[in-house]
């Protein structure tokens, strides 16, 4: 008896430990998820339909805080521009410093650079790409549209204004990686369209480890609080049962 007691007290101590370890590891990775993402991202309600259904009216997305330097084709950039109304708005760089920007190519697609573009984000399959226009972006420039192009009023509205409705990389403040209401929105994918342009398209941010670093934590928070309860039931169980054996 004085074994098994002794064998039990220490399998209670090293399983207090280990519980009170995977609380103290869940706490910093489920705050320091939520720290991370609060440095990284910023919250942003979209307004319009006009990024469609990409995203749409009402979505709260995170938008990661980049450098203009950093924007690539493809990119869903959150940007305010004077010319555009002085507030912030979500458009799609479809072009950037130097670019020759068309529609349509023959099959109704956009092209860059005489290259036609897959936009498989599109609202629209059916359609062409956008109305008739050509425009050629200038240096330290964006061209942005929204995926809806039927409704959206983008830099196809500002043709006429300098920069042929380009805005300056300066403009973007941050890049949407995901949509995090409604929570089925999910992460928004780099296209593979721009992808054979030069300089390619953006790495994704750290959404993705950051929702991991939360998850984890969580379940580590919960795993180890819960390893108490069941344990001291189950010590209990067996103390039960070896008084009935008359051990």
């Amino acid at each position: 008896m004085g074994g098994t007691g002794r064998d039990d007290d220490g399998r209670g101590r090293l399983g207090s430990a280990l519980s009170g370890l995977a609380v103290a590891v869940g706490c910093v990775l489920f705050l320091g998820g939520f720290v991370w993402g609060a440095l990284v991202y910023q919250p942003y309600a979209v307004p319009t339909e006009s990024m469609a259904p990409t995203v749409n009216s009402g979505d709260r997305v995170l938008a990661e805080r980049i450098d203009g330097d950093e924007v690539r084709r493809g990119d869903v950039v959150v940007f305010r521009d004077k010319q555009w109304g002085d507030m912030p708005m979500v458009k799609r760089v479809v072009g950037v410093g130097g670019d020759e920007i068309a529609c349509c190519a023959a099959n109704g697609r956009l092209t860059v650079n005489g290259e036609a573009i897959e936009e498989p984000y599109l609202l629209q399959d059916d359609q062409p790409a956008s109305q008739e226009f050509t425009a050629t972006v200038p240096e330290g420039q964006l061209f942005l549209l929204g995926d809806e192009r039927l409704g959206s009023l983008d830099s196809r509205s500002h043709l006429q204004d300098p920069g042929h409705g380009s805005v300056p990389r300066s403009a973007v403040s941050a890049r949407v990686d995901a949509v995090a209401w409604p929570l089925d929105g999910g992460i928004v994918e780099r296209p593979e369209g721009f992808a054979g342009l030069p300089g390619g398209v953006s790495q994704p941010g750290p959404v993705k480890l950051m929702a991991g670093a939360v998850v984890a934590g969580a379940l580590l928070i919960f795993g180890g609080a819960a390893y108490g309860p069941v344990a001291g039931r189950l010590g209990r169980s067996r103390r039960g049962k070896a008084v009935s054996r008359g051990v």
